[in-house]
């Protein structure tokens, strides 16, 4: 494994900002002294950006003769947006550098993941011990840049935060002269209108949007809720890192359990209990132990939920039309579900703080619920 060592490196970096960027970007902006609802439209733009980034950069990358130097110009640009939150002003300012930001993070990454698989070749079971990388990078960050932060002031934020991406772009260097990956199948491909027509795809889709859009109060909000409960920045990181190793956890035991269970009984299972956990951030949050359960559910929601999800995905899509189920699904639920609950929860926020957030978290994830029980079971996806 050790040629395959720069990738672990590359996914550590990559997640080990994600891992300070995610859990505290709120704080960041609650101190310049933004509004909630500015803080949900800046993961809104994150997620509108997902939609657009990837498909763009991966047209770019796929014509050029030297890819590898799309990777490092993506990190390099990604970095330098991120260094211009550290001079705003104004709204406009702040929306501006998220938007520079967001875009070339998200457009890397999927580049990347293309060329880990090109380098696993036949040995592609060896991707989660590389990918796993990234969860040891976001848990070690997430972990610690709470108590750092309570420490240094969140004015530190993005100078704190900064040296990963530095990291980053250093990890990206040794692709430099990466060469382009294989030609395509030549099969014909999938457009994503007759992907959306395909029986089964439209429900699923439905799904997974419902299921992003409940995250989106916690990715926006919790630490900004456990903080007005009363939560110091090393609660906070603690916290955090339980969701991380839980999920860790999980998705190495997911074959079996859906091997064992299927899918449809297991994604009701994963969504009821996500339910709960937002009834649970909305009433107990001052609770750490309460909120220790409630962190060690996201195995079931988000974990095991997206390893139903990849299954059925696979039940729907042969391997060579794939990429355009994937596609379709990232767009769809990570990009409109993750905008929409972005929104949701700002006004929920901005109207009755976290406590209206969550259970607006709890209402769209019941009916994710309600969605999927009133479906009858794809008998090719379990």
């Amino acid at each position: 494994m050790s040629p395959l060592r720069p990738y672990a490196v590359f996914y550590f970096c990559f997640y080990a900002a994600l891992g300070a960027y995610t859990p505290y970007v709120a704080r960041f902006v609650d101190h310049l002294g933004f509004s909630g609802l500015v803080a949900g439209s800046m993961l809104g733009l994150w997620y509108g950006t997902r939609v657009v980034a990837p498909p763009v950069w991966a047209r770019c990358a796929a014509a050029s003769a030297r890819p590898g130097r799309w990777l490092i110009a993506g990190c390099a640009l990604c970095a330098a947006g991120f260094a211009s939150f550290g001079v705003v002003a104004r709204v406009e300012t702040l929306l501006a550098a998220m938007l520079a930001f967001g875009f070339f993070y998200n457009a890397v990454m999927p580049q990347f993941e293309a060329m880990t698989l090109a380098a696993l070749g036949d040995r592609p079971e060896g991707y989660g011990r590389l990918r796993v990388w990234g969860s040891v990078g976001f848990l070690v960050v997430a972990g610690t840049y709470g108590a750092l932060l309570d420490r240094w002031g969140e004015a530190w934020f993005v100078w704190a935060t900064l040296p990963w991406f530095a990291l980053l772009l250093v990890a990206a260097w040794p692709y430099r002269n990466a060469p382009p990956s294989a030609r395509p199948s030549q099969r014909p491909s999938l457009s994503a209108q007759d992907a959306w027509r395909r029986p089964g795809v439209r429900p699923l889709l439905m799904l997974a949007l419902l299921m992003q859009a409940g995250f989106g109060a916690f990715y926006v909000f919790y630490t900004l809720h456990l903080r007005a409960q009363g939560h110091d920045g090393w609660s906070v990181g603690l916290l955090w890192t339980t969701g991380v190793l839980v999920e860790i956890a999980l998705f190495w035991f997911a074959p079996a359990l859906i091997r064992r269970h299927g899918v449809q009984r297991l994604m009701a299972l994963c969504i009821a209990v996500t339910v709960l956990r937002w009834i649970a951030v909305a009433f107990l949050a001052s609770d750490l132990p309460a909120m220790l359960v409630a962190q060690a559910t996201h195995a079931l929601g988000f974990a095991l939920f997206h390893a139903c999800l990849m299954q059925r995905m696979a039940g729907l899509f042969e391997s060579h039309e794939a990429g355009a189920g994937q596609g379709l699904l990232y767009g769809f639920s990570s990009g409109l579900g993750g905008v929409a609950g972005a929104l949701i929860a700002a006004g929920l926020w901005e109207w009755r703080g976290g406590t209206a957030a969550f259970l607006g978290a709890a209402l769209i994830t019941a009916s994710a619920l309600l969605l999927h029980v009133a479906r009858p079971a794809p008998s090719a996806a379990g």
